[in-house]
Formats: C-alpha cells, sequence, structure tokens
C-alpha cells in the first residue's frame, strides 16, 4: 500500500507511533474526507472486498462507500501504521425494537492501551473512536454514544440514547462479509438499493445528497432542496469531491438481471 497517498487522500500525517490520540487524528480525519456513500450500487459497478480494491477506490479513484468498504480499508491503513486491529460483524437496529441480521455492518476494533471501537462507515456516528470499556457516557462531536454489554457476550452501541447497532466480540476476516455485502448491494428488500445517499459531516454539520435532494445542515440549520440533471453532477463534485459523468438514480433495477456471487 501507498500509505503517503493514503495519508493525503484524508490529510493526516504520518504518527510516529501507533497511540490512541494518533489513532483519534486518523479516525476523524477519515470521517471528515471519505464520505458515505452508496453509488457503486446504483451506477452500476463491482464492489470487491479485497484490500488493495478497497485501498484503490478509496485513494487513487477519490471515492467513498459503505461500512465493508470503509472500514474495510481502514484497517488496511491502520495495520500499514503498526496498529493491531480486528474486522467485526455488527446487528444494526432497525428502528423497531429489533435488530437486524448477522453481519449487518463491519466495524473495527483496535487493541492498544485499552480496545477502543473504529467506525468509520456507519454514516452519522461518532467522530473519533469509543472506549470499548467506558461505562460512562462517550460524548462527540455528533452527540453522545453509550457502550453497553449485551447478551451473548455482544456490545450495545447506543447513539444520543437510542441504540445503534450490536457488535460481536468475535473477530473476523475480511471475506467473511462477503456474503452480506453482495445481499446489501444487490437485494430488493436491502436499504441500499432502495436509496442513494452521499454524505459528509462538516465543521458546522452536515452535508448529504439523498437522491436528488441535498441537505445541509448548518448550526443547526436545516436546509433542504432538489437538483436535477448537471446540477447533481457538480454537487458530487463540489461537496465531495466525487466525479461522474452522469448522476446516478436511486431505485433498484431488476431488468439489469442477477449479478454474479463475488468470488
Amino acid at each position: 500500500m501507498d500509505v503517503d497517498a493514503y495519508l493525503a487522500r484524508i490529510g493526516a500525517v504520518r504518527p510516529q507511533a501507533p497511540t490512541a490520540q494518533a489513532l483519534a487524528e486518523l479516525h476523524e480525519r477519515h470521517i471528515t474526507t471519505v464520505p458515505f456513500e452508496n453509488l457503486s450500487v446504483h451506477l452500476p459497478e463491482p464492489i470487491a472486498l479485497a484490500e488493495d480494491a478497497l485501498v484503490d477506490k478509496v485513494v487513487r479513484r477519490r471515492r467513498g462507500g459503505f461500512c465493508y468498504e470503509l472500514n474495510g480499508a481502514f484497517a488496511a491503513l491502520l495495520r500499514e501504521l503498526g496498529f493491531r486491529v480486528s474486522l467485526h460483524p455488527a446487528r444494526v437496529h432497525r428502528g423497531d425494537g429489533r435488530f437486524g441480521a448477522p453481519f449487518d455492518h463491519l466495524a473495527l476494533l483496535v487493541d492498544l492501551d485499552e480496545p477502543w471501537l473504529a467506525d468509520v462507515g456507519f454514516g452519522r456516528f461518532a467522530r473519533r473512536p469509543l472506549r470499548l470499556a467506558a461505562t460512562e457516557p462517550q460524548a462527540d462531536a455528533e452527540g453522545e454514544f453509550l457502550v453497553l454489554d449485551a447478551p451473548g457476550g455482544d456490545v450495545e452501541v447506543r447513539h444520543d440514547g437510542q441504540p445503534a447497532y450490536r457488535l460481536e466480540r468475535r473477530p473476523r476476516e475480511l471475506a467473511d462479509f462477503v456474503p452480506a455485502c453482495w445481499w446489501q448491494a444487490t437485494s430488493p428488500d436491502s436499504h441500499f438499493t432502495q436509496n442513494l445517499l452521499c454524505t459528509l459531516p462538516t465543521a458546522q454539520g452536515r452535508v448529504t445528497l439523498a437522491g436528488e435532494q441535498l441537505i445541509e445542515t448548518v448550526d443547526g440549520k436545516r436546509v433542504e432542496r432538489t437538483l436535477a440533471g448537471q446540477e447533481l453532477v457538480d454537487a458530487y463534485r463540489e461537496y465531495f469531491g466525487i466525479s461522474v459523468n452522469e448522476a446516478p438514480s436511486p431505485g433498484f433495477f431488476p431488468a439489469a438481471g442477477p449479478r454474479p456471487f463475488p468470488n
């Protein structure tokens, strides 16, 4: 991996040692420069869960991705910098009191002086890593986070009092997430095939393209406007640094036929 190119992509400097402070700075730089987006699902273009392909997408192609891609790439960077990192599946809370299927989400645990939860691929989430062993609420620019023990030895993460996901403590390999990633990218029941999203936090709030809606939140004030055609192409470039010839259209396209299961 070209570590210097990756660090330049997120506007970070190479840390002298793998410390908690270095992890926090890398984490925040990644979240604020690499968008959470699912454009690949709607263009459509292949999603390859291999470290070299993920890093190429984020660094050379200057794109973002969703959890499997962003946390997969970030884990590769952290390992190159000397951090001890493991990949963990999580079940995302649906909002109806239930959690989704295993491998809904991929998050990272980083083993330093104590274990840290790192997650640059959940959309709106903590900008800095969370202490896994902390029993008290943890304040962050994105709100208040709480880490709790859950049944079966899992860990439940709550954001502003609401469940976000339940994380398994058993580490996995990147290849273990391939079936879930394929389902998320191809199933008509997947949130990612039903919705088109690109989002980044900003110094004053957040900017999001949800389909044709540009949503800007500045100091708590939310402004929405509908874009079309070239306006969308320009917005992807201006707000997220993403160059596309034409804006992808939201929605699942069964006429395209089933995509092959990735190897």
